[in-house]
């Protein structure tokens, strides 16, 4: 049985996958803090078939010893917004995809997965974005073989998105709209991903660049509208003019945890799409659709932040 490393593996993306890896491959997941990240992780695997490491991912003897264990490996690492020094996009998006696909070529590693971010090429005045590409550069320089998946926005019960949002719409009255709400996704849900990874997995896809996204198209502004039914609510979406948008995503950028800050900014520009590019490769074109949509999938988990709960009665429902 192959032996399977994963990099990122505590995050949304990386317990969906390991839960759906796990019956077919053993798995060995490296993590910062066990305690803290990996609890999610030991209830997604029989005994014997997953291994939580604790580690850093810039630690390079660990890295070989793990690596030179392992067939496959994946890098689901990504960062929304810079911490510290440490935890900057220069150093999750490209050096450490750098490091990383030298020692899969040198250690002929048999297949490396990398996952990036769609929509992101014409953004060069994001750092999020550019980093992104440069990782992606990196990684085929180093290893030819390489399969680059770039999702559209991912969601599910334990993201940053949905749950993020219908929070803020419980709570607030007026809601606003950066750039009129006019951008483009196409949303896919956490386990089309994780699907579609154990596809190319399976496949023995190599060397292609996939595109990862839902069977619909939404702009930002019907996201929240859907949300706001979902949780069976009325706001005011309001356009907030660019100069605003920009001075609170200065401050609210000063947060631990930010609501948004001027690099997410930039990257809901209208003219950065974040749906299938022109002559895009997508999981539909090779075989692998995703099946959840967007509105009856998030209507499963969005009593959560409805008036009286589970049982509560939304409105558009027949």
């Amino acid at each position: 049985m192959k032996n399977i490393l994963i990099f990122g593996g505590t995050g949304q993306l990386g317990v969906s996958l390991c839960r759906r890896l796990s019956k077919d491959f053993t798995l060995t997941i490296l993590t910062r803090n066990t305690h803290q990240k990996a609890y999610r992780l030991k209830t997604t695997a029989n005994e014997g078939y997953l291994s939580i490491i604790e580690g850093s991912i810039f630690d390079e003897k660990k890295l070989r010893g793990l690596i030179s264990k392992a067939q496959i490996v994946i890098n689901l690492v990504g960062i929304l917004y810079e911490k510290n020094k440490i935890n900057s996009f220069e150093n999750i998006h490209t050096k450490f995809p750098y490091l990383l696909s030298k020692m899969c070529f040198e250690y002929k590693v048999e297949q490396l997965i990398h996952v990036s971010a769609l929509g992101i090429e014409k953004a060069i005045d994001s750092k999020y974005a550019k980093t992104k590409i440069d990782g992606e550069k990196a990684v085929r320089e180093n290893f030819p073989k390489v399969t680059i998946i770039k999702p559209s926005i991912i969601f599910s019960v334990s993201d940053q998105l949905t749950t993020h949002f219908m929070s803020l719409l419980s709570l607030l009255p007026v809601f606003p709209l950066y750039y009129g709400g006019r951008t483009k996704f196409s949303p896919i849900h956490v386990s089309d991903v994780a699907e579609l990874i154990f596809y190319v997995i399976n496949n023995e896809i190599i060397s292609k660049k996939i595109e990862a996204i839902g069977p619909e198209v939404f702009t930002f502004k019907e996201i929240i509208q859907i949300l706001l039914r979902c949780i069976n609510k009325k706001r005011i979406l309001l356009p907030m003019p660019l100069p605003i948008a920009k001075f609170s995503a200065l401050f609210f950028q000063l947060f631990r945890n930010p609501l948004l800050t001027l690099d997410q900014l930039r990257l809901l520009n209208p003219k950065y799409p974040n749906i299938k590019s022109e002559g895009g490769n997508t999981n539909f074109d090779i075989g692998c659709p995703s099946k959840l949509f967007f509105e009856e999938t998030v209507k499963l988990y969005s009593y959560n932040w409805r008036t009286g709960g589970q049982f509560s009665i939304v409105k558009n429902d027949k």
